[in-house]
């Protein structure tokens, strides 16, 4: 029987990480597969890891609390990662935005070989999520940027819905270097350098407010975006 394992990034999210344990547990607990999710406290100031812990020993108990004191999303799934015992493995937000539902498109793709499936928000029209006009066109100028400078062919670097096959994961998180929102860029950047199978796959995602991204990530994505470039012409993702 396959395992999955999933991942889940949470800094300061102790009003809404409860609800979206529950409904993760409620839709694997159905499936023909076996499953664990680990949350990773990234350095929370509030009860995120009480509540968690508190499920774990109750309701979720398949779920495990992980402290990353490290700030940073990429931090946090970096630990996820190192310590999956899945065979396969993903990654997903906090606020429940895309449903772990969504998963169900990416099998095909995973059990025929591919190493990476990603999400893609922008490939489905008649589902794309409403969101704030600036975010929009933030959203859509970065993403022309980073396919200029890295990826041509990949026009959603940023979802925060990813799954693996666990180890093509341990392997390129084993190289990342960037703690922080831009990692997204990064693995992907490695899994190419490590000639992974990448595909991109729609995804719905709703814009559920409260979000902990903070206004200056833009801008560190744009700096982090041209320090992956460099590691990558001078060779620094080269497997170990």
């Amino acid at each position: 029987m396959k395992k999955l394992s999933v991942i889940i990034p949470a800094h300061n999210e102790e009003k809404r990480i409860a609800r979206t344990l529950l409904d993760i547990d409620s839709y694997l607990e159905k499936q023909a597969y076996d499953y664990e999710i680990l949350v990773v406290d990234n350095n929370s100031n509030d009860k995120t890891y009480e509540v968690v812990k508190q499920l774990e020993t109750t309701t979720v108990q398949k779920s495990r609390i992980l402290k990353q004191p490290i700030q940073g999303k990429g931090a946090a799934v970096k630990l996820g990662i190192e310590q999956a015992t899945g065979d396969y493995v993903m990654f997903m937000d906090a606020d429940n935005a895309t449903p772990i539902s969504e998963i169900e498109k990416f099998w095909p793709y995973l059990e025929s070989g591919y190493e990476v499936v990603i999400g893609d928000r922008y490939m489905d029209n008649d589902k794309r999520a409403k969101q704030p006009l600036f975010r929009t066109i933030m959203s859509r100028l970065s993403n022309l940027l980073i396919q200029v400078v890295l990826f041509m062919h990949i026009h959603d670097t940023q979802a925060g819905f990813k799954t693996f096959q666990t180890q093509a994961a341990k392997q390129i998180f084993k190289l990342l270097t960037i703690n922080g929102w831009a990692f997204d860029m990064e693995l992907l950047a490695i899994a190419l350098k490590l000639s992974y199978r990448i595909k991109a796959v729609p995804i719905i995602r709703e814009e559920l407010g409260g979000s902990t991204v903070p206004a200056t990530a833009f801008i560190q994505s744009l700096r982090d975006l041209f320090i992956i470039k460099w590691n990558s012409l001078r060779g620094k993702y080269s497997a170990k």
